[in-house]
């Protein structure tokens, strides 16, 4: 068996079925659920004998619209998840700087029930993550329940409602992607996967027999901007109407000379990011940390900018800048 086998076999996913005193136990708190379902994700090195504090955990629902979890892990390296009453099953990974976990599918969530999850984080293997979208290329509309795999590893994945779908702790190289779904013609097509990046496509799939090739566009994401969650939020914010993104490929387009000149373009919002709305003036975070209006174009020049998301009001803004301090709405930029 090859080294690099070997390391992928440690990639071992665990599950335990505990009772509630002892998830609480474990976790070094009292469990806190309710009568819903709980997760108590352990995270540890690819020894499986350190855990490994500030790991970011990823979960994405499934069967239910919510926002995806993206939490660090606390000084035991756990983190307690409560699973919302409509959703029963889910895809959980971990990320550690560069490096990620394989991904778990912890499926029949049931009320009452609490579930531990063990993941091993893959540091000796230089790997990388796929995600994507799969779509019907004659309508556009999402195709969901579809198989998607790299050739050669065991890990499969299920694009969700949204057809969405993602691999972590892909080893860096060139792979086949493989995606099957009754009805549809099956697609291999072949992917680079970078180290530590994530590489984003989009794949229109074509209905069978009908003789036409499947196309699959690839780019790929800033791993800074990955890290901080912000192609998860603007995901979400796109879809729900809650906030308005630029990429720097945006910025790049539309070549403003500040960057507060182009925040200022959204509706509602007047030069000096004062809400129209409400007479005050957005909150601003640099890099997440917070900066005074007037300030913003003396620190960061738009070509330094890797991306900006706009909340014009308190109702819409994420858990990550909430508060009293941010009921004028938000601007958040970040830098390359």
């Amino acid at each position: 068996m090859s080294k690099l086998k070997r390391h992928w076999l440690a990639a071992v996913v665990t599950f335990v079925t505990l009772s509630g005193a002892d998830l609480g136990a474990a976790a070094g708190q009292e469990a806190d659920c309710g009568d819903r379902a709980s997760l108590l994700v352990t995270v540890l090195d690819e020894s499986g004998s350190i855990v490994l504090p500030g790991a970011t955990v990823v979960l994405r629902w499934i069967d239910a619209e919510r926002m995806p979890v993206r939490e660090a892990t606390d000084a035991d390296g756990r983190l307690l998840v409560c699973v919302p009453r409509d959703a029963s099953r889910a895809v959980v990974w971990a990320e550690f700087g560069d490096h990620s976990s394989g991904q778990a599918a912890p499926e029949a969530l049931v009320s009452g029930e609490d579930r531990e999850i063990r993941l091993r984080i893959l540091s000796s293997v230089p790997s990388g993550r796929l995600i994507g979208r799969l779509v019907d290329r004659e309508t556009g509309r999402p195709v969901a329940t579809a198989a998607v795999s790299v050739v050669g590893r065991p890990a499969e994945a299920a694009s969700d409602r949204q057809g969405r779908f993602r691999l972590t702790g892909v080893p860096a190289g060139q792979h086949e992607l493989r995606v099957r779904r009754l009805g549809y013609a099956p697609l291999r097509h072949a992917v680079d996967v970078t180290t530590g990046h994530t590489t984003e496509l989009e794949v229109r799939l074509v209905r069978d027999p009908v003789a036409l090739e499947p196309l699959v566009v690839s780019t790929t994401r800033s791993r800074r901007l990955e890290i901080k969650g912000f192609y998860e939020r603007k995901h979400w914010g796109e879809l729900l109407g809650l906030g308005t993104f630029y990429t720097a490929a945006d910025i790049e387009r539309r070549n403003p000379l500040r960057i507060s000149h182009m925040i200022a373009e959204l509706p509602s919002i007047r030069m000096g990011l004062l809400n129209a709305r409400t007479g005050c003036r957005l909150s601003v975070y640099l890099d997440n940390v917070k900066v005074g209006a007037d300030n913003l174009d003396a620190f960061v020049l738009p070509i330094e900018v890797a991306g900006v998301e706009v909340y014009r009001g308190a109702a819409s803004l994420p858990a990550e800048f909430g508060g009293s301090g941010s009921r004028c709405g938000v601007a958040a930029v970040w830098t390359k």
